[in-house]
């Protein structure tokens, strides 16, 4: 009965995300605050109610959520919807936390509808530690970090795009400088690098002691590095050659590309991450 109500109330949690998702979005196509800020705070019940799913799940299975797949993607959104509230708050960018939101929506009707892998979980408690708790746990909040950066690309080239074509309106103001987001983009690009290098490191070192016969050629090894050569040579470009505008916002845009590459067929393909499917 309990476990039916739960389901229940995560059904409802989806159909917040959802009505939030549309209000931001009213607001996005004619600007509206009274949809805005009933967005915000129906955002913020799904958050809340996030937190405590998440907590129960934590206090049921005794660890952090985020050995699975289907326990990755919950995580994943819960930082994507934590992220943009804070940014909402600290620098009131609505059509950011919007964009994502969308991302985040996206990643929680995923969750929602795929199936449990139960073989996988079974797998994965057999192998938990502390170790793989953090690998994991800091590849998503890098993730997290990369998505945002998207994000302020995406709005970059939509600004660009608006100024180029003289569209002068109120959602132009909305959006913010060019400077600033192209600025913002870089320094979430320049938190997740590291945060990313750690949880390779990480990994690496779990794969030793836990997996020795796995390759390192393994598909999710290769293509994580590959990641965070994509990241560090957008820092690159930017810091050495000073590349900048929409080059710098395409090369961003790729790289994200790479992330859901990365995390969704990286991981069915990968023998190194075989419980993670």
């Amino acid at each position: 009965m309990l476990e039916q109500g739960m389901t229940r109330l995560h059904e409802l949690m989806i159909i917040l995300y959802a009505v939030s998702v549309l209000l931001y979005f009213l607001d996005f196509v004619q600007k509206n605050q009274r949809a805005n800020r009933i967005a915000f705070w129906i955002l913020t019940i799904v958050w809340s109610l996030q937190t405590i799913f998440l907590s129960l799940y934590m206090y049921n299975t005794g660890r952090f959520p985020v050995l699975t797949l289907f326990e990755g993607l919950y995580f994943y959104a819960w930082v994507l919807i934590t992220f943009s509230l804070v940014l909402n708050k600290l620098l009131r960018m609505d059509f950011t936390v919007f964009f994502t939101n969308v991302i985040g929506f996206m990643i929680m009707t995923i969750h929602t509808f795929a199936p449990v892998q139960v073989e996988s979980q079974a797998a994965a408690e057999k192998l938990v530690s502390e170790l793989l708790l953090l690998h994991i746990t800091i590849a998503i909040l890098s993730y997290g970090a990369f998505s945002l950066s998207f994000i302020f690309s995406a709005l970059y080239l939509l600004q660009y795009r608006l100024l180029k074509t003289k569209k002068w309106n109120e959602r132009l103001w909305r959006l913010g400088d060019l400077g600033k987001l192209e600025k913002l983009s870089v320094i979430l690009n320049a938190m997740g690098v590291p945060l990313l290098l750690l949880s390779l490191i990480l990994g690496l070192v779990w794969k030793t002691i836990k997996l020795p016969d796995v390759s390192l050629f393994d598909l999710k090894i290769i293509t994580s590095f590959v990641l965070l050569f994509v990241y560090s040579a957008f820092l690159y470009v930017k810091v050495r050659k000073g590349v900048s505008g929409k080059t710098l916002a395409y090369i961003n845009a790729a790289a994200f590309l790479i992330i859901l590459m990365n995390f969704f067929l990286g991981s069915r393909l990968s023998t190194f991450h075989f419980w993670y499917s």
